[in-house]
């Protein structure tokens, strides 16, 4: 058996030394901030990141991942501003009286990169109205976005000297983000002279109007602020926002610090109460890891790498899930299989991964990326896009009202299930950045003048490179991840000389590379390799990742079975019930229509290349959904049923298991042959499963 978490522990050699000095007289329930101390090494200041993203629009998704956002064009992404009534009326982001908080600068996070990735002009129009607007709408100092009341009520002028007319900056890190990719699409300069004036504002501002003053939301978010901050400056190199950069640190949550120690992980799951929340508000964790590698990338203080990479690791160790997601419901809440994950923290983890990646250029944030993407975030909605649930359950034996195992919140009964407005309304309004953004960044530009695929779907580009400028175009063909092959075909008139950047996964013991069917190299898992080459027309480069399967151990001892980047779970058949609750409308509950209750057999555990069968059994078509009808590769695996394991009020607790991982209590006579499927292609399941004799 191979006994492991996706998220290796040898990766914690890498640990600080923290002082113990640093530990004394605080309050145990707040995070202790430690010193960062830099190695001999690189001269600290601003860095570039490694990988930027390509033109928003230049990159084409194609096959199975187009039609994901085919299907969400033609719901709730491309409509929500009909259908939603916190964003269609009034709106404060067109200049009404209406949500000018978060949920409409949410939704266009998704919504507009959708647009450009489809080329819809009707999505595009739409979304531009409210770019537009912010743009237009800018006041004299720099100040922006919905009419605070004072303005409204008072005809306050908002300047730096009476910044508290003004309202929280939280909602506008949000925009910010919006307009970065705008700007990415078209070019806009408005963009550019638009946040240079905002940052000169928020600089001056802060000293009377801190993060902290109308919300802590923007306090424990002040990455998200720095984060368009260090990309306007890698265009403008205006000297007065790296220093405002540092001024927002200050004031934000020391998410990098905290990942660097040891208090935080520790003190999130010794205090489970009302104390400290926003620290273990699982959402605001989600944005947060990306803090120390933006911090890197602020100061080329290589310390920072090494709290990142430790942080995720305690993070993952302490409170991960299989599907590749920490408990977050909301709270940080453990690793048993009972917990839950809010789809918003899937969404903001999978951005934060994104922007690791392309800061450090480490290929393991890449890893965790993808393993999130396939996995967790399918799962969350349904096939139509229009309906989502705001807490996914690791064993999710059924879905529906009830007070489950999670954190918060008990009374509504309303967090399991899938509807429109279910549980809160965040996640409605945040979900459909997850595809979107993972589709616009999978290819990037390379500061050595190439080309990246850090992660990998069907897709095609067109760009200019090179020193020549010259236009090339690859096109990526894959049903990835349900095969192991990816195949590069490049087009361009003539040779071009530029170097391609190809991540090879970290559960990949050696990829081959082959160039026009021919051997060009091996390489191990867990780097990212460089091709420099001239490449010319119609040159075909394989990118070969065998997956073998192998298991994991998750919490309370628990097994999952894994191949490639995918996670595998109970196929179970599904029974749904429509029903409308008074408060939250139409909502689906969803329940099993075959035993859920089995444990994996040891021997399967130990030797599962030779216990468990693979078999495609369907081809991953254009028409891909994900779900159970659609589930192209089953594993069929030696199980014994457990009679005694029942769900309590719908939460399945885990059987005990003695210190060797196996269940000791009754189970079957007779074996059971099992199937699994694609995780992301389940509704109710078993993903991490007891082990039996």
């Amino acid at each position: 058996m191979k006994r492991r978490l996706f998220f290796p522990i040898a990766t914690l050699s890498t640990l600080l030394v923290i002082p113990f000095a640093a530990f004394k007289n605080t309050d145990p329930r707040q995070p202790v901030p430690v010193s960062i101390t830099a190695e001999p090494g690189p001269v600290p200041g601003y860095r570039p990141r490694l990988y930027t993203p390509l033109s928003l629009g230049a990159i084409q998704p194609q096959g199975w991942l187009r039609h994901q956002l085919q299907l969400m064009k033609a719901g709730s992404t491309g409509h929500l501003d009909e259908v939603y009534h916190k964003v269609k009326q009034e709106n404060g982001w067109l200049g009404g009286k209406g949500d000018g908080w978060e949920e409409t600068p949410y939704w266009l996070d998704g919504a507009l990169p959708l647009a450009y990735l489809l080329q819809d002009t009707a999505l595009t129009n739409k979304v531009l109205t409210y770019v537009n607007w912010t743009l237009t709408n800018q006041r004299p100092s720099g100040y922006f976005g919905p009419f605070s009341k004072a303005e409204r009520e008072e005809g306050a002028t908002i300047t730096p000297a009476n910044a508290l007319a003004g309202e929280d900056w939280w909602p506008k890190m949000v925009m910010l983000k919006v307009l970065q990719q705008y700007y990415t699409a078209t070019g806009d300069q408005r963009v550019i002279r638009f946040m240079t004036s905002y940052f000169h504002f928020q600089a001056a501002a802060l000293a009377i109007a801190p993060l902290g003053k109308w919300t802590e939301w923007a306090e424990a978010r002040g990455q998200e602020n720095i984060l368009t901050i260090h990309w306007l400056y890698g265009i403008t190199k205006d000297p007065k926002l790296l220093p405002l950069a540092r001024q927002l640190q200050q004031q934000s949550f020391a998410w990098g610090k905290w990942m660097a120690g040891g208090e935080w992980i520790i003190n999130s799951t010794t205090y489970q109460d009302a104390q400290q929340l926003m620290n273990r508000h699982a959402v605001n964790v989600a944005m947060g890891i990306k803090e120390p590698a933006l911090q890197y990338a602020l100061s080329g203080d290589s310390a920072w790498l090494k709290a990142s990479k430790k942080g995720f690791n305690d993070l993952m160790k302490v409170h991960g899930l299989p599907m590749g997601i920490f408990s977050a419901d909301e709270d940080l809440n453990g690793n048993d299989p009972t917990q839950g994950a809010e789809l918003c923290a899937v969404v903001e983890a999978m951005f934060s991964l994104e922007q690791m990646a392309q800061l450090t250029g480490d290929p393991f944030y890449a890893d965790a990326l993808e393993r999130l993407a396939f996995n967790a975030l399918p799962t969350q909605t349904t096939d139509d896009y229009n309906n989502k649930q705001y807490f996914q359950v690791t064993n999710q034996v059924q879905v529906s009202k009830g007070v489950f195992n999670f954190s918060l919140p008990f009374e509504r009964e309303m967090c399991n299930v899938f509807g429109m407005r279910s549980g809160y309304t965040c996640c409605l309004a945040n979900m459909h950045q997850g595809w979107t953004k993972f589709a616009a960044q999978l290819w990037q530009h390379t500061n050595d003048g190439g080309l990246a695929a850090l992660t990998y779907a069907p897709s095609s580009i067109k760009v200019t490179i090179g020193k020549s400028k010259q236009t090339v175009s690859i096109t990526e063909d894959t049903q990835y991840p349900f095969e192991d092959d990816i195949r590069f075909t490049i087009t361009c008139a003539g040779k071009v000389n530029f170097p391609l950047h190809l991540r090879i996964p970290g559960w990949c013991r050696e990829a081959t590379i082959l160039l026009n069917g021919q051997p060009l190299q091996k390489a191990a898992g867990g780097q990212i390799i460089v091709l420099r080459r001239n490449w010319t027309d119609k040159d075909q480069l394989t990118l070969q990742l065998p997956s073998g399967v192998q298991t994991s151990v998750w919490g309370r001892h628990s097994r999952a079975v894994e191949r490639g980047p995918l996670v595998y779970a109970l196929r179970l058949p599904e029974r749904w019930e429509k029903s409308t609750d008074a408060a939250e409308g139409v909502y689906y509950s969803i329940y099993p229509e075959q035993p859920w209750n089995f444990g994996l057999l040891q021997k399967a555990i130990e030797q599962p290349a030779d216990s468990m069968q693979i078999r495609k059994v369907k081809a991953v078509t254009d028409s891909f959904v994900w779900n159970l009808a659609h589930a192209p590769i089953e594993i069929t695996v030696p199980a014994r049923q457990i009679p005694g394991w029942i769900a309590t009020n719908g939460v399945a607790h885990q059987p005990v298991n003695d210190r060797t991982g196996l269940y000791r209590g009754p189970v079957a006579d007779t074996i059971s042959s099992i199937t699994l499927i694609p995780y992301g292609c389940t509704k109710v399941r078993v993903v991490a499963f007891p082990v039996v004799k």
